[in-house]
């Protein structure tokens, strides 16, 4: 997000995995009969073990160069699952046609001299990857993938060979060609690895179980920390070698996880642009993509949104954090509460500005962390008030799916630069919406209820704040009355 003057929001570049932190979670029924909010594209939102089965079948792949510890032991046995998925789905959804595994395994340690994958050195190579050469799959067992299990657990590293056998995949199948953007490619893998991870989910591995509430939300801040650096428009990287945003990437994964790995096939250049529409990529060559979070940047944004929605009663702003204790209709949810009895919005700036803080240690974490983790969060407490005027459920699932909808819809509507009464000029900027996401994923707050509480499944949430993006207030209301 952009105020002219002062405001601008950003993301990280790319680092190491991500743990997902929990939220709170609504229980009850499910109270629409479009979308129940306790399901996960279809499937039971449950939690349960994920990870390697206690009585996983051995692998059936050896491994070229393997030190024969734990991780190459774990990384041939997600192989093995993701080529037993692939002998299945793939002739169901290539005409009849026959899977061919990879001719080979490889492993190597990154701080090692003597390793070699597709004819180069391996030392510094902190990777896994698909080589077309030689047509083999390989990883680093030194540092990347203990990274990933550690942040992610085993599903972390079965995510990321996952997309890499979708590389293997996509030639296979003769769907990248020479001209092929890396863009498309990439979205096309990771919409093949969310289509394995349904498998796992449904329970059909023998090796690897997958719950559809922590598990899939660690499998998701996977898939987030393998986003795109932030680019400004002067930058002569941007644009090369592109692999998309955290949302993009996400919705790809998601993609294939609701509809099959025949959904992957559809995702080319035209399918990513409908997607992106006038939504940034780039940041403006002045703006660093920040804006600290001040009194005056949430009246800044309140009135943004008083602008865009235009409430017949818009809500007040108060900034002493206890107020919330005394609302009688509804719970705190700090840093922002929304009270409906006095039509108050409730900030705790400092904790507010915890919230907005962007990353100091990059090498760390995965999340895009910055301001709009924090403003994405006032911006929903405000739709709050938005939906009861409008006499909207305010207190239970659905409502909360409804709020994370609405965000989204917010979030776009603010590409529209909107000129506020005091002369600032409010826009989304790059970066922006893999901030939301990553808050959404791990603190649900923004698509959560008037007292705080969201479902447990972040692939859910996600999933209603892509909606509001890519559609409107008409469409959340519609998919969630």
């Amino acid at each position: 997000m952009s105020r002219r003057q002062m405001f601008g929001a950003g993301v990280l570049a790319v680092a190491a995995m991500v743990a997902a932190g929990c939220s709170t979670t609504l229980q009850g029924r499910p109270v629409s009969v479009f979308d129940d909010p306790f399901r996960v594209a279809g499937m039971v939102a449950t939690d349960g073990p994920t990870g390697l089965r206690p009585d996983a079948e051995e692998p059936r792949r050896e491994v070229t160069d393997s030190d024969g510890g734990d991780t190459d032991a774990l990384a041939a046995a997600a192989i093995s699952d993701i080529e037993e998925f692939w002998a299945q789905a793939y002739p169901e959804t290539f005409d009849g046609a026959e899977f061919t595994p990879v001719d080979a395994l490889v492993s190597w340690d990154s701080a090692d001299y003597d390793g070699m994958f597709c004819g180069a050195d391996t030392i510094g190579l902190v990777n896994a990857g698909f080589c077309l050469v030689d047509n083999t799959i390989g990883w680093d067992r030194g540092e990347l993938l203990p990274a990933l299990r550690a942040a992610n657990g085993d599903m972390g590293v079965a995510m990321v060979l996952a997309h890499e056998y979708g590389h293997a995949v996509e030639h296979q199948a003769r769907l990248n060609r020479r001209d092929t953007p890396i863009l498309v490619s990439e979205q096309q893998a990771d919409c093949f690895a969310g289509a394995y991870m349904r498998w796992v989910a449904e329970g059909s591995s023998p090796r690897f179980t997958l719950s559809t509430s922590d598990g899939l939300n660690e499998v998701l801040s996977a898939v987030i920390a393998f986003r795109d650096p932030l680019f400004s428009e002067s930058d002569e990287l941007a644009g090369i070698d592109e692999h998309g945003s955290a949302f993009e990437r996400v919705s790809a994964f998601q993609f294939g996880f609701t509809d099959g790995p025949g959904s992957c096939a559809a995702i080319d250049l035209r399918e990513i642009g409908q997607r992106r529409g006038d939504l940034p990529v780039l940041l403006p060559e002045d703006q660093t993509g920040e804006l600290p979070v001040t009194a005056d940047s949430v009246r800044s944004i309140v009135d943004a949104m008083n602008i865009a929605f235009q409430p017949a009663r818009p809500p007040k702003l108060d900034f002493t954090a206890e107020a919330a204790d005394t609302c009688p209709d509804a719970r705190p949810s700090p840093p922002v509460s929304y009270c409906p009895a006095t039509n108050t919005l409730v900030v705790d700036l400092p904790g507010l500005e915890v919230m907005g803080a962007q990353q100091e240690d990059v090498g760390t974490s995965g999340l895009a962390t910055g301001d709009n983790t924090a403003y994405s969060v006032l911006m929903s407490r405000y739709l709050q008030a938005v939906q009861h005027e409008r006499g909207l459920v305010l207190d239970t699932a659905e409502a909360a799916l409804r709020t994370a909808c609405l965000t989204g819809a917010a979030t776009t509507e603010l590409t529209r630069n909107v000129t506020t009464p005091d002369g600032n000029t409010i826009a989304l900027t790059a970066g922006d919406l893999d901030e939301a996401v990553s808050g959404i994923l791990t603190n649900g707050l923004a698509a959560s209820d008037v007292n705080g509480e969201s479902v447990p499944s972040g692939f859910a949430r996600i999933d209603a704040f892509r909606v509001g993006v890519l559609g409107d207030e008409q469409r959340c209301l519609a998919r969630f009355p």
